[in-house]
């Protein structure tokens, strides 16, 4: 059975965009860009929602290409687009770059995916995350926090119907007085 993370960049109130989707008061340094390229190129599968997807496949297809691209981007530009993604929406119509597109129910084919052998998946997108969250199946969360108050925007957690109960895995702090926090679920 594979295991299902949930991990974005957070304000210390929370949440994962400010009002307006501004993402501006979350920007890596190089370390943490680091971790997260790490991250990518060890996941199995990545589960997108359509609004996170349209972002990232708008910049890191060709984000290698561009002038002044760092050898970190480059990196993570490659195994971006080399990593396995489903992106789950009824809206977008076409999907590239080792991607397939699903228009179903997303918590049934999570739960399929999940019992399928292959490597771990992340998933990321709020809406995505929330119904996944709420049907019991991440095994991790992966919370980077930054030390910024927003004040409102997009929630890294939603409300579920039952606690949820975890155990502290790790805890690693980058420059800048970012924190990653990684949780398991205790089953």
């Amino acid at each position: 059975m594979r295991k299902l993370a949930f991990g974005m960049n957070l304000s210390l109130d929370g949440y994962i965009a400010a009002p307006g989707d501004d993402l501006g008061w979350s920007v890596p340094s190089d370390e943490l860009f680091q971790w997260w390229s790490d991250r990518v190129g060890a996941t199995g599968l990545a589960l997108y929602g359509r609004k996170l997807w349209e972002a990232m496949s708008s910049h890191w297809p060709t984000a290698d290409q561009q002038p002044g691209a760092t050898s970190a981007q480059i990196e993570y530009a490659r195994r971006w687009r080399d990593m396995p993604k489903v992106v789950f929406s009824s809206a977008t119509r076409t999907v590239d770059w080792n991607t397939r597109l699903f228009t179903g129910d997303a918590v049934t084919e999570i739960t399929r995916l999940k019992a399928d052998d292959g490597g771990s998946m992340d998933i990321a997108g709020a809406t995505l995350a929330a119904a996944a969250m709420r049907a019991g199946l991440i095994d991790e969360y992966a919370l980077v926090t930054h030390p910024v108050l927003v004040g409102g925007g997009t929630p890294f957690f939603t409300a579920v119907d039952n606690w949820v109960n975890l155990n502290l895995v790790e805890t690693r702090k980058f420059p800048g007085s970012v924190v990653l926090t990684r949780y398991e679920t205790r089953r």
